[in-house]
This record gives structure tokens, C-alpha cells and sequence, in this order.
């Protein structure tokens, strides 16, 4: 089953190509606070999403050395 995450669009400078800032949640072990933790995707941008956009990317095989994830719809 492929994996699916939701994100905003960084950045969409290269051909095909954009940078997807996916934020989550964390608990921290000791103090039990929740912690913002960002990662950064680059996926397949065959949609045309442009900077600013929410996307939900989806798991996919190696397109290149760094894009493992595509952009399935602007949300």
C-alpha cells in the first residue's frame, strides 16, 4: 500500500520538479510537549501545483536520485 501525505508547496523553480514542506507532530519523550517537525519532499510535478499550494503527494518508485514521491492532486 502506498503511502500518502499532505503538504505545502515551497518551492516549483525546476521543470517537473517541486519542494514540499510536510509538517507533523511529535511528542517529546521526557516533557511530553508536542514539537512541530518539518520535512521537505521533492516530488513529480505533472499537476502544475505552483508555490503556496496544499498538495497531497503519494509514494512512488525512484523518478530520480532525490524524487521518490509524486504530487496526485491540489487540494
Amino acid at each position: 500500500m502506498k503511502k500518502h501525505l499532505t503538504g505545502i508547496v515551497k518551492s516549483a523553480k525546476m521543470m517537473k520538479t517541486a519542494v514540499i514542506d510536510v509538517v507533523h507532530f511529535q511528542v517529546h519523550p521526557k516533557y511530553l510537549k508536542r514539537i512541530k517537525v518539518n520535512k521537505s519532499y521533492t516530488a513529480h510535478n505533472e499537476v502544475g501545483a505552483k508555490e503556496g499550494d496544499n498538495v497531497r503527494l503519494e509514494e512512488t518508485r525512484p523518478i530520480s536520485k532525490n524524487k521518490h514521491w509524486k504530487i496526485t492532486k491540489v487540494l
